[in-house]
């Protein structure tokens, strides 16, 4: 049995509103690749921000490391020998490959540093990951797949115990996702801890010791690579009827198509194809990175796209900016409305009248007349504030998502994107949110929703498109619809 490095009991994290990590227990060992698996927001991230010393977690719960009880902050982390490679690069971009590795940390003497020393200890370690990566290389003209080495050779410098990989192949092409698996595997036999998270399960499967399922910030099971297939780890991780989430009425047959996707291409997604009916919900699944979002924004025109057609009501669409897109009745409501959806500072009334200035340029905007429409919205939503008034700001989570919605129900749009329409607000405030799309719906409008949360767009979708990798995987009918099927696409090896 090899030497335990790290063990975490009975961990638990809340933030306001959110219990993020329940009671969790996680162990690794020297010379280990421990695989940590589940969907969004199941508390993988939270973890290792636990580890990493990011977050402290809260009372009753232990780490030990090597043995020891030990409290830990990023500082702490790293004199113990721990070391977190976030998807996105921690690289300086401008300094060069041997500067981005001892940054902070320079070999001195008198007070001089002493570069050739840096930088023949860079390229032993280059060449020990079999990396042609000059030392004296500009870091911003490398690779991303190069980057992540770069990366990797500080921590092994540094003599780093435990290494923690968040997603660290996301974007990467094929031959760099199977270079850095080599290098994680050479790396594993010097006797070095490494945490690994990634939700593409093909790597998992050959690069993983063991494997951990968290789900809905909860320990669920540990298993030896060799006890467990990957069946039987998609169910481990859904555990969930999405029955007893949301139970839609699916009472209005889809109509015309009003928006048609051909090949679409720009904002990192590509090859995009797919139709959108009056009166239907089509959902957009697939995991954190795979292009959902930046999708939304290609359609709405916040990017330019950089090949493909957009058809919209029957004519094709040339939106370059998102004023065309709200001229062919396009309605944005984006994944973060305190930051793109919303101007905190500004009332309600006018945040409800800003979307369609252009289309009322010749109107006076008094504050009688920005309120007389907000107010009659306020009544519709059912929005809890005490006038229209008030800055948006003010207002819990869920009436500001009802103020998004009115800013676009008055440019009397058809077509509503809705990215994340959920995220953060109480169950009660979904639920209205949902009858909200609903009675949309009703109206003969068209929605594209957009959400991380598996049962939420299982529940709500007339049809689901899963993308993975920043492109459609498959595309799952509503008799084709479960969690399992979601999941299939998105992490597991299924394509079409």
């Amino acid at each position: 049995m090899a030497k335990e490095l790290l063990r975490l009991e009975d961990i638990s994290k809340t933030f306001p509103g959110v219990q993020a990590l329940k009671h969790v227990n996680f162990t690794l060992c020297e010379g280990e690749v421990h695989c940590i698996c589940g969907e969004n927001g199941a508390g993988k991230s939270t973890l290792i921000k636990v580890i990493s010393g990011a977050h402290l977690p809260d009372q009753g719960g232990k780490i030990y490391f090597e043995g020891d009880e030990v409290t830990l902050d990023p500082f702490k982390a790293i004199e113990l020998g721990i070391q977190t490679i976030y998807q996105e690069h921690t690289i300086f971009a401008p300094l060069s490959v041997t500067e981005n590795i001892f940054v902070g940390m320079e070999i001195t003497a008198g007070g001089v540093m002493k570069f050739s020393e840096m930088r023949r200890r860079t390229k032993e370690v280059l060449e020990y990951l079999n990396s042609d990566i000059d030392p004296d290389e500009i870091t911003d003209r490398l690779s991303s797949g190069e980057q992540k080495i770069v990366e990797f050779a500080k921590a092994l410098i540094f003599e780093r115990k435990v290494i923690i990989l968040d997603e660290p192949t996301a974007s990467f092409s094929v031959t760099e996702i199977e270079n850095l698996l080599d290098i994680i595997r050479k790396i594993k036999a010097k006797g070095i801890g490494i945490i690994y998270i990634s939700h593409h399960l093909d790597e998992v499967f050959k690069i993983a010791d063991r494997i951990t399922v968290f789900r809905d910030g909860e320990f669920i099971v540990t298993s030896d690579i060799g006890g467990i297939d990957e069946p039987q780890l998609i169910r481990y991780m859904v555990g969930r009827d999405a029955s007893a989430f949301y139970n839609r009425q699916f009472s209005v047959t889809p109509g015309e198509v009003v928006l048609k996707a051909e090949g679409l291409s720009g904002n990192g997604v590509s090859g995009i194809s797919f139709e959108l009916r009056r009166g239907e919900i089509l959902g957009f699944a697939g995991m954190v990175g795979s292009g959902r979002s930046e999708l939304m924004a290609l359609l709405f025109g916040e990017v330019a796209k950089t090949a493909g057609k957009l058809t919209v009501f029957g004519k094709e669409a040339n939106i370059r900016r998102p004023s065309d897109a709200i001229g062919h009745k396009m309605c944005y409501i984006t994944e973060d409305r305190q930051s793109s959806g919303l101007f905190l500072i500004h009332s309600i009334a006018r945040n409800t009248i800003i979307a369609n200035l252009d289309r009322e340029k010749k109107v006076v905007f008094t504050p009688r007349y920005e309120e007389a429409i907000a107010d009659d919205y306020i009544r519709k939503l059912g929005t809890k504030a005490p006038n229209s008034s008030v800055p948006a700001g003010s207002l819990s989570g869920g009436n500001q998502q009802k103020v998004v919605l009115a800013k676009w129900f008055n440019t009397q749009g058809d077509i509503f994107l809705f990215d994340e329409p959920t995220r953060g607000i109480d169950v009660g405030a979904k639920q209205e949110i949902y009858q909200i799309m609903m009675d949309l719906l009703g109206e003969g409008k068209a929605i594209i929703m957009v959400s991380s949360d598996t049962p939420e767009v299982i529940s709500m979708s007339d049809r689901i498109l899963v993308m993975k990798e920043c492109r459609i995987a498959g595309e799952l009918s509503r008799d084709k619809i479960s969690e399992e099927n979601v999941l299939e696409l998105s992490i597991g090896g299924k394509r079409i």
